[in-house]
């Protein structure tokens, strides 16, 4: 029982976090996650352009923000540049996840100097920043390269049931669209809180207040990482099912 226990555990982890943001609900989450201790993932963009967060309230202060969530131990993280979908992979990205992307197809020199500029700005702003996880999950040989270049060498994506390297990179698995805890392993969620309604976050919270003791840092998830032969087996069937999955789900 012990085993399955340190090894079971869901990390938070956020996207499209922006000074144009549904404030009233990101200011709620802040608020319950102070009172129940949990520190989540937050994927900021450092320069946001996407036109449709642009629309949502603006917070002057953003980071200002930013920094005092750093203080609270919560992970800040890079969430690509400026969120502007640029590329079209056919999946051939390297988790084929299809669709857009903001870095995949673009050379070596094009994506260091992207991550060279969001790094400059979370610099600019006084954030620490050693983690990143790309918009719509999409990424290239050369994104991981970049990235190491700029000195990023976790990424909170992949396949698997636990936490593993790969090429210098540390990977944390992102599998579902939705909240889902599995019965064993250790992973991380996708929010889209700017999508969400009242409804939503109320099934948030009771998420919470049920799961609460399985919700895990960014720094245990860490140390839950895993390259044997069981973790390494177990990550190419999830990996075999969830492409099948969403190669099944994109022809229907």
């Amino acid at each position: 029982m012990n085993f399955f226990k340190e090894n079971t555990g869901l990390l938070l982890r956020f996207d499209d976090i922006a000074p144009n943001m549904n404030w009233e609900l990101m200011d709620k989450c802040e608020k319950l996650f102070l009172e129940f201790k949990i520190k989540p993932v937050l994927g900021v963009i450092p320069n946001n352009e996407d036109e449709k967060l642009l629309s949502l309230p603006h917070k002057k202060n953003f980071w200002e923000k930013v920094r005092q969530w750093q203080s609270y131990g919560w992970e800040i993280a890079i969430h690509g540049y400026n969120h502007r979908y640029v590329s079209i992979t056919k999946k051939n990205d390297y988790f084929s996840y299809g669709g857009k992307s903001e870095f995949f197809g673009y050379s070596l020199e094009d994506q260091i100097s992207k991550l060279k500029k969001s790094c400059e700005i979370f610099e600019k702003n006084n954030i620490k920043v050693r983690s990143f996880f790309a918009p719509n999950h999409t990424y290239d040989a050369n994104t991981f390269r970049a990235l190491k270049t700029v000195g990023i060498f976790k990424v909170i994506d992949g396949y698997g049931f636990f936490p593993y390297s790969e090429s210098g990179i540390n990977f944390i698995p992102q599998l579902f669209y939705k909240n889902v805890f599995l019965p064993f392993g250790i992973q991380s969620s996708q929010i889209h809180l700017n999508t969400w309604n009242k409804k939503d976050f109320e099934n948030f919270v009771k998420f919470i207040k049920k799961n609460r003791k399985k919700i895990i840092s960014f720094d245990y998830a860490l140390t839950k990482t895993n390259n044997g032969l069981r973790s390494l087996v177990l990550r190419f069937f999830t990996e075999y099912f969830l492409r099948f999955f969403r190669l099944f789900r994109f022809k229907s």
